[in-house]
């Protein structure tokens, strides 16, 4: 993708969501916080792929770099086992099939592999030592790096472009958690408003507790703490009460796919805060990295939703909150049709209606 402008220093990263070393794949485990801050160390593709299907990280930038990840921990342990660059491109393969799979409804998962595909493609067909699967595998390690620090770069730039649409004072609301945790360690949304509070030093954010897993009250939530950024956390059916009394100025959200059209998928409930805001003459913002935006994809109607399991409505953390027995459905994501939408905040800049061309012209930069 194009160059941002913006240097990222990891170092100053106050949450490290994902870390690529040599032989693991480091994550917060987003299932325990806010309560216990604990780390999952992965040294298989297939740990990375279950750490992403069962929630240990989630997001759509987060889960993209950890399957980059992945990718380059599957390809130091086929080097390792064989010299055969066709057994080698094998289990790349199996690989990337594996961390495709694990959840479908965002498009920065298979980017990442696909950017992982496109280094391990080039160097196979190089021929001499660029090819040996030793080599490929450093090649991949690199890349993978390449791809987190990368994240966090155009997040910063996110935020930038994003900050000036809000102002002193401005109460924010947002849903689920698009912050350091759902990226690399900045985040698109709460880099939004992360960017704007550093620049005012006055704002409220309004977080949805965002049902059934939480994401809002246990992240996000955690996160504003972390930053000292003033909060005050809601039940997601209180969002339209404020916003009737005028106590909502902005709503900024992340993003799991973007068709091209600009309608948005992200996560349940989304759309019902994009109805309440277009009622009540809320602007109401997405940013999201241009990874996100699926061009292949015309409008929301052709983006495949997640449905996962039941229970997960059915209980919390193992506690029944529902009549045993009783049948339920958790679709993760919703889509936000385009029209409810002001503006969509990339690294290439704060991008308006008609988002059609304007996310074409976007996405011709990147590569």
């Amino acid at each position: 993708m194009t160059d941002v402008g913006v240097s990222a220093d990891l170092s100053k990263l106050r949450v490290r969501t994902v870390e690529i070393r040599d032989d693991e794949v480091v994550l917060i485990d987003q299932r325990v916080l806010p309560h216990e801050e604990r780390y999952v160390h992965c040294r298989t593709w297939r740990e990375v792929a279950e750490a992403i299907r069962d929630m240990t990280v989630r997001g759509a930038p987060a889960i993209g770099v950890a399957a980059a990840g992945g990718l380059a921990l599957a390809a130091g342990e086929a080097a390792a086992s064989a010299d055969d660059p066709a057994a080698f491109r094998a289990a790349l393969d199996e690989a990337a099939a594996g961390l495709t799979a694990t959840r479908p409804t965002a498009v920065n998962l298979a980017w990442a592999v696909a950017e992982m595909r496109a280094v391990w493609e080039r160097e196979l067909a190089a021929g001499a030592e660029r090819a040996r699967p030793a080599a490929v595998a450093a090649a991949l390690l690199a890349r993978a790096r390449a791809i987190l620090a990368d994240d966090v770069a155009r997040c910063l730039a996110i935020g930038a472009h994003g900050a000036s649409l809000l102002g002193p004072g401005d109460a924010v609301l947002t849903h689920c958690n698009a912050g350091a945790l759902a990226t690399a360690g900045y985040g698109t949304a709460l880099g939004v408003i992360r960017s704007a509070y550093a620049r005012y030093g006055d704002l409220l954010v309004w977080v949805d507790e965002t049902r059934p897993w939480l994401q809002g009250a246990r992240l996000t939530a955690w996160e504003l703490e972390v930053e000292g950024i003033p909060y005050r956390l809601i039940s997601d059916g209180m969002a339209g009460y404020f916003m009737s009394r005028g106590e909502v100025d902005a709503v900024v959200v992340g993003a799991d796919r973007i068709a091209a059209n600009g309608d948005t998928a992200n996560k349940i409930g989304t759309y019902t805060v994009s109805v309440l805001a277009r009622e009540h003459g809320v602007p109401f913002y997405v940013a999201a990295p241009l990874s996100t935006v699926d061009l292949s994809v015309a409008s929301g109607a052709a983006i495949p939703i997640e449905e996962r399991p039941e229970d997960e409505v059915t209980t919390f953390r193992g506690v029944p909150v529902a009549p045993a027995g009783a049948r339920a459905r958790h679709p993760a994501f919703d889509v936000t049709p385009a029209a409810n939408i002001t503006a969509i905040v990339t690294e290439a800049g704060v991008l308006r209606p008609p988002f059609g061309p304007a996310l074409a012209a976007a996405c011709g930069g990147a590569t």
